[in-house]
């Protein structure tokens, strides 16, 4: 027993010391990137976990931690980074953190006035390593092997094997080709190579020129100076860019708090808040047409293949779930192809035989919605009438004699009946079905790709477009860029509307089973 316990804590420890290793490790490469916030999250969390497995007085914790961490990891971090991401002006040029931005802004080059020009001679040894024999105008010889260093022509370490006084081996470096220069002109491209105020880098196959740095930072000002015209460029904490007393910007910018601009451009800046007004008034008129078609359609069909005196009933209740049966992405594929304006079988063999008429159902904007809208109720229906059918089958069947005895009719006994008692079950189905359509980017993105466009729009809005396609439009496919943190702000309204719904939902459960108990 004493054995096995020590063993079981050598364990414990061999462990423990593994993982704070693993930890510091990670946890220092991510400081030393400058990671600060990460690392700290990385090191406190690390440690906390191995606190939890380790104490004896956090035991009922063990259980609980995994689960907490993928709802930190899951759910909890990326709501927190987005709304993070909504409150800045991260977007193209705006991506790089500061640091980032400085060290790209200071890498550029000039070619100064009367700077020296290099023909080159490029060697290569068995190992793959490159060396260079660089020679200016003035006939001035540099020999670079990783450090630049003054030659003579007369250097007994060149070899001229033909005679042509061109060296044809340094050492045991052999002289390159063209052709051998081609195949290396990754590694020639990317040298940078020191040469006292000066870089020498490639400017053409059969150059090499001297380049000085364009760009200085001081650290003391915050501020970027141009070297070659004198400008400086002060660091602006409202627009995330350097930029000069004339108004010119340095590119690339550097993300920057600015809090609730992004929300107030939303709701403010006519540019952006009509298409935005437009986007938001069709995500709710697209999610109430998708419940309310898809529900009337199934209820329809569920009181038809309800009637137990129907002939056939099984093998139309197989048919009329086909649509359920098959993939989304494969049905709305086959069904933008069906309704394609000059080639589709809807116009060419349905409209224009029967009534000489060609619908155009992606480019004008009512009639994608429609398309959109019929689309979704061929995908939808089935669902809704499943859980109809097994509504209606719960419903006792005395309610039905009793009204039939007191003569009520067919539009009484479902008025009074079958709609109230479908309800109760069905009501968080259709309120779940609404939160659902509501962020339906899959038929909005295979089928209509959001448009037409809206003319005039700041933002890549569309008029079939929906938040959620509207955000991805507004992260990934800007005409003038990427625009995260707008694409972020309307993902946190978006968060917030599928919230109140969730929570609508909730309350409207709890009240409807407080309402079958007295049914």
């Amino acid at each position: 027993m004493v054995w096995k316990y020590i063993a079981t804590r050598g364990g414990k420890i061999i462990s423990a010391s593994l993982i704070g290793a693993i930890t510091i490790w990670i946890g220092t490469r991510l400081a030393l990137s400058g990671q600060l916030v990460m690392a700290a999250v990385f090191v406190f969390g690390a440690a906390g976990i191995l606190y939890v497995y380790t104490a004896a007085r956090t035991y009922p914790w063990r259980y609980l931690v995994p689960g907490l961490v993928f709802l930190t990891a899951m759910v909890i971090f990326p709501i927190g980074y987005t709304v993070y991401v909504s409150l800045t002006n991260v977007s193209t040029g705006h991506i790089l953190t500061k640091p980032q931005a400085i060290t790209q802004i200071a890498d550029r080059m000039y070619t100064p006035v009367n700077a020296p020009t290099y023909s080159y001679i490029a060697f290569k040894n068995a190992t793959g390593q490159i060396a260079l024999l660089l020679k200016n105008a003035a006939n001035d010889l540099l020999y670079y092997n990783g450090k630049l260093t003054p030659v003579q022509p007369s250097d007994p370490r060149f070899v001229d094997d033909n005679g042509d006084g061109v060296p044809d081996k340094f050492l045991d470096y052999q002289r390159l080709t063209i052709r051998q220069v081609v195949k290396n002109l990754s590694y020639l491209e990317n040298l940078s190579i020191p040469d006292g105020k000066y870089r020498l880098r490639m400017a053409s196959l059969l150059a090499f020129k001297a380049y000085a740095p364009r760009y200085s930072y001081d650290v003391a000002t915050d501020a970027v100076t141009d070297l070659q015209t004198g400008i400086i460029y002060y660091s602006d904490p409202k627009t995330g860019f350097f930029t000069a007393k004339d108004g010119k910007v340095l590119y690339p910018g550097f993300p920057v708090y600015i809090g609730l601009s992004n929300y107030l451009s939303i709701l403010t800046n006519p540019l952006v808040s009509g298409p935005f007004g437009r986007v938001f008034a069709w995500t709710i008129a697209f999610a109430a047409l998708s419940v309310l078609t898809t529900f009337v359609l199934g209820l329809i069909l569920a009181l038809l293949l309800n009637d137990p005196y129907l002939k056939l009933r099984r093998l139309y209740r197989v048919l009329v779930i086909v649509p359920y049966t098959l993939p989304a992405l494969i049905s709305i594929l086959v069904w933008r192809g069906l309704l394609n304006t000059n080639m589709g079988v809807v116009n060419m063999q349905i409209l224009m035989p029967l009534f000489h008429i060609k619908i155009p159902w992606f480019t004008d904007p009512t009639w994608a919605k429609v398309a959109l809208v019929l689309v979704n109720l061929w995908l939808g229906y089935p669902y809704m009438m499943i859980v109809s059918l097994g509504a209606l089958q719960s419903i006792p069947s005395e309610l039905y004699e009793a009204a039939l005895v007191d003569g009520a009719g067919w539009w009484k006994r479902f008025s009074r009946i079958t709609l109230p008692l479908l309800l109760i079950p069905l009501a968080p189905l259709l309120i779940g079905s609404f939160a659902f359509n509501f962020n339906n980017f899959n038929i909005i993105y295979l089928l209509t790709q959001g448009g037409p466009p809206i003319p005039g729009a700041q933002t890549p809005a569309g008029a079939t477009d929906i938040l959620l396609s509207y955000a991805y439009n507004l992260a990934f496919k800007g005409g003038s860029g990427h625009q995260f943190g707008l694409a972020a702000a309307v993902s946190v309204i978006i968060f917030l509307i599928i919230a109140t719904i969730s929570a609508i939902n909730f309350r409207f459960t709890g009240a409807l089973e407080d309402l079958s108990k007295n049914v």
